[in-house]
């Protein structure tokens, strides 16, 4: 199982690193990303700090993901910001995409979406088309969620992203530890979204070292 978007007191998360990699062990997890909310103030921070976790996940059977989950960044910035990220040592690097509850710059999922550099948009309320076969075109992600007020649009994610060809994700968003998702609550939240039986198992159990290596 995985996870590819988590936060923790490192921004405005409940848990401790060590503490949700925990949690997360004992429902199945074998890989976690942890990814607060970063700007220019505080990304290099997060990764640092972040990487000091890293042996205590390992004895637990997870392998930690340090990144970053660029938000309310200005669209123009994002891919500046998204490639120093990863030169910090990001092992992955998500963008806060254009929710419909929350006031995103417009043009941020385009942004996103252009760049090699980020891995998944996370819930992108009412993206277009053009911007998911860009995605697609970078490797890019498109997260499902079961976060309340974000997973309003996650049908809307997944036709387009099934119309583009884009690769999908489901995701916690987790903040506190009741956020976290067991597998058969993550297969819900796919099929949800419109997916079938056998999209859904395909979704969850995406090999997520091959998925960002490509």
């Amino acid at each position: 199982m995985y996870d590819l978007h988590t936060h923790t007191i490192l921004s405005d998360g409940e848990m401790l690193p060590i503490e949700l990699i925990r949690r997360m062990a004992v429902m199945g997890y074998t890989t976690v990303a942890i990814t607060d909310h970063a700007d220019p103030s505080n990304a290099e921070e997060i990764l640092s700090t972040l990487a000091k976790v890293r042996e205590s996940a390992q004895i637990y059977g997870v392998k930690l993901l340090c990144g970053v989950e660029l938000t309310h960044v200005p669209p123009s910035l994002i891919p500046g910001l998204a490639e120093s990220a990863k030169k910090q040592g990001a092992d992955i690097v998500v963008v806060h995409g254009e929710t419909t509850v929350e006031p995103v710059a417009p043009g941020t999922n385009r942004a996103a979406c252009g760049c090699k550099y980020v891995n998944v948009l996370a819930h992108p309320g009412l993206i277009v088309v053009e911007e998911a076969r860009l995605a697609a075109k970078n490797g890019l992600a498109l997260e499902l969620t079961s976060r309340g007020g974000h997973n309003r649009t996650n049908g809307h994610v997944a036709r387009v992203a099934f119309e583009a060809g884009c690769q999908l994700v489901v995701d916690s968003d987790a903040h506190a530890p009741h956020d976290i998702l067991s597998e058969q609550t993550k297969f819900t939240v796919a099929k949800g979204a419109g997916l079938t039986d056998a999209q859904c198992r395909e979704v969850i159990s995406l090999n997520i070292d091959q998925f960002l290596r490509s």
